[in-house]
């Protein structure tokens, strides 16, 4: 049901002021904004004493929300960072984000969704603080200013926002108070220390894992090797005798080993004898997989978009022409902090605490499991060990919603990471037919990319694909940054069997490798300079080309590398910014390429916090790197072969690049930063080893190809 603005009237207490914003009012934008964003149906800012607390709905996975946001707050209610403390949003409909209509992290939203919103809440507080302020000293509220938390008034009167919270709260909620203009800011678009590294440094800061209850039990849950297999037989005698295990329970899922501590879940886990009715993928393998594909390629798929020109006229009359496929494995998210979730379950309520993307959604997942009414449920958000993507489903919560509603005791379930690698829901496999033209000045003159990969919007949220269109399996096909006079698109999706999830900047990751790696080749074949290649194609997009220029200028592109070096470079654009990496390569050894330096630039419109949006692009880049370098997940019999990571390699700290970063200035409205780095990397890398070895390379994982 959707609240109305009486639900949001300001709730006065001795403690002070709460203020959320109601429903349906275009929150009002500074000038450098065209279209403001709709206003968020309650982003609660609350003063008590001296201090404000700015309630997050955004999940902290490392990627410094619970900064940058609050920094949109303290900027127009005028406070220092200081000042702010933050806390998660429950699972609650009033704390939706009316971009998603739910309380979801993903896509790079959670900047650009919430920008105008709390930057309102912050703006219309300092207002009603200033009015009370001018009604106590009988004063035109114009004639009153802020500063660090305090009404500043005539013949040096002061007031603290804390001493008339209470009075403010009496006072009617104004609307479309206005906003700073960009170049009043003081606090937004400068690099400010991370309100949540304090806790995590002195150990505070409450991860799932951290996660302790009275009388709480531990669970270790088996699963079929086969993806979808289910239980068939279960022998739990040998595990019950182990000390410690209190219970072996069967699930939709698997069969969960429950103890007094997880060494002694593990163990009885290990004891446990089970057969498994295999299920439906269990003849799957990355060769069945790979035929699938195929033959999705052999046939038309559904036309993306609206096709440019007339892509096979230009090629017939094109002075050469060019064609390659590209393939991108499977890839497990492989986040630092393994799946995990809290539960207890009295019969009447049901309390759970996860690190999570959903929280609305584990909440509904969670009560149809256990029979109760939503509102009996309630979900405490965590710290992610990072989320990538794999935090959007819920799949672990619902494990321990099903233990804990067999034993009605507290359990915390814990995946290992054999767990996380072979049961998760993966980033698609993909494999991307090129063709492109080129005239006889060596212009890129036409392009058609078709993508065969499974589809992760088709199960997470269909309403999303209208006449087989999806924006997320098409980006980096049907999204780039060029102009081409012709230039076409289709995607075919494939079903196998496997489930598939979002992954980081997911779509992208995979067709810009493809799309990023065939520029190069066709400016190669047409005797230019992949660098000036992409400028002629930028030529009418001077926000891209001025993104590509910085990244060209950082790493001194074209001036000479040491003997054995080279560069490569990619672009993007991804959830409305635009990125280009730069990547300098060599290879020292048989089969090892190492990556000196990494320079990525962005547009990114007006940035929040720069230490963490540089952190962001270093982190993206990173994590595209180690894709590129390392990531596969293969399957036989069903299977996924890799455990932990010395079979799914992930980069190492030794193996790290220097990365440098360049923001392209801005006032713009901001657009996400998050993943924007991840998609462009394996490319540029790509592309420098062709520059070393003049071997096209058209799969991943690089360093398999160059063996």
């Amino acid at each position: 049901m959707l609240a109305t603005r009486s639900d949001f009237i300001t709730l006065a207490t001795a403690a002070g002021l709460t203020l959320g914003l109601p429903l349906g009012t275009a929150a009002e934008a500074d000038a450098a904004e065209a279209t403001p964003a709709p206003v968020s149906p309650a982003i609660w800012v609350q003063i008590a004493g001296e201090s404000v607390t700015v309630v997050v709905n955004k999940a902290e996975m490392g990627q410094g929300v619970s900064t940058s946001l609050p920094m949109m707050v303290a900027e127009e209610l005028d406070v220092p960072l200081a000042m702010v403390k933050t806390q998660f949003a429950p699972a609650d409909p009033r704390y939706i984000d009316p971009a998603w209509g739910d309380i979801i992290t993903g896509g790079s939203t959670s900047v650009p969704d919430m920008y105008p919103l709390l930057r309102r809440a912050g703006a219309t507080m300092r207002a009603m603080l200033v009015a009370a302020a001018a009604q106590q000293w009988n004063v035109p509220a114009a004639t009153l200013t802020t500063k660090a938390g305090v009404v500043l008034g005539p013949d040096g009167k002061t007031a603290t926002y804390g001493s008339l919270a209470q009075a403010a709260a009496a006072l009617p909620v104004p609307a479309d108070v206005p906003l700073k203009p960009a170049s009043e800011f003081t606090l937004i678009g400068t690099r400010a220390p991370r309100i949540d590294l304090p806790s995590k440094l002195d150990g505070t800061a409450r991860f799932g894992l951290d996660v302790t209850l009275p009388g709480m039990l531990y669970a270790s849950m088996e699963r079929s090797p086969a993806i979808g297999g289910t239980p068939a037989h279960v022998d739990g005698s040998a595990a019950r005798k182990i000390a410690g295990v209190k219970a072996v329970v069967t699930t939709s899922r698997g069969v969960a080993v429950v103890a007094t501590s997880y060494w002694a879940a593990l163990k009885g886990r290990k004891a446990l004898h089970v057969t498994w009715n295999p299920g439906k993928t269990a003849h799957v393998s990355s060769a069945s997989i790979q035929a699938q594909h195929d033959a999705a390629l052999a046939r038309p798929g559904f036309v993306q978009g609206t096709p440019v020109g007339d892509v096979a006229a230009a090629m017939t009359g094109a002075h050469k022409t060019l064609s390659a496929t590209y393939h991108a494995p499977y890839l497990a998210h492989a986040t630092m902090e393994p799946m995990n979730a809290t539960a207890s379950y009295t019969g009447a309520a049901l309390e759970i605490w996860a690190p999570n993307q959903v929280p609305i959604q584990a909440q509904k997942a969670a009560a149809a499991i256990v029979g109760l009414p939503v509102a009996a449920v309630t979900v405490h958000s965590t710290f992610l060990g990072g989320g990538f993507g794999r935090r959007l489903e819920h799949d672990y919560v619902s494990d321990a919603v099903e233990v804990t509603k067999q034993l009605r005791r507290p359990v915390k379930l814990i995946w290992t990471r054999e767990d996380d690698v072979q049961h998760d829901l993966y980033r698609s496999g993909s494999t991307n037919k090129l063709a492109g033209a080129i005239d006889a000045h060596g212009n890129i003159i036409a392009l058609s990319h078709h993508v065969a990969a499974t589809s992760v919007t088709a199960r997470w949220a269909p309403q999303f694909i209208v006449k087989h269109q999806d924006s997320y399996a098409m980006e980096g096909a049907s999204s780039t940054p060029y102009t081409f006079a012709n230039f076409h698109t289709e995607w075919s999706p494939v079903e196998t069997g496997i489930p598939v999830g979002y992954w980081r900047a997911p779509g992208a990751n995979a067709n810009t490798f493809a799309t990023e790696s065939f520029i190069d080749e066709l400016a190669h074949a047409g005797g230019t300079d992949p660098v000036a290649a992409r400028r002629r194609l930028l030529a009418s997009n001077p926000r891209a080309l001025a993104v590509l220029e910085a990244a060209v200028a950082a790493a001194h592109y074209g001036k000479p590398l040491p003997t054995g070096h080279a560069h490569g470079v990619a672009m993007v654009v991804w959830a409305g910014s635009i990125g280009a990496v730069i990547a300098e390569v060599s290879l020292p050894a048989k089969g090892v390429i190492k990556v000196h330096t990494l320079t990525v630039a962005a547009d990114v419109g007006q940035p929040i916090n720069r230490d963490g949006l540089e952190a962001q692009l270093q982190s993206g880049a990173l994590f595209g790197l180690s894709s590129a370098l390392y990531g596969k997940i293969t399957f036989a019999g069903g299977a996924v072969q890799q455990g932990n990571f010395d079979t799914y390699r992930v980069l190492r700290m030794n193996e790290a690049p220097a990365i440098r970063t360049v923001v392209i200035p801005s006032t713009a409205s901001p657009t996400g930063a998050g993943e924007l780095a991840t998609p462009p990397t394996p490319a540029a890398v790509n592309n420098a080893l062709f520059a070393l070895t003049g071997k096209r390379y058209r799969s991943m994982p690089l360093t398999d190809a160059i063996v």
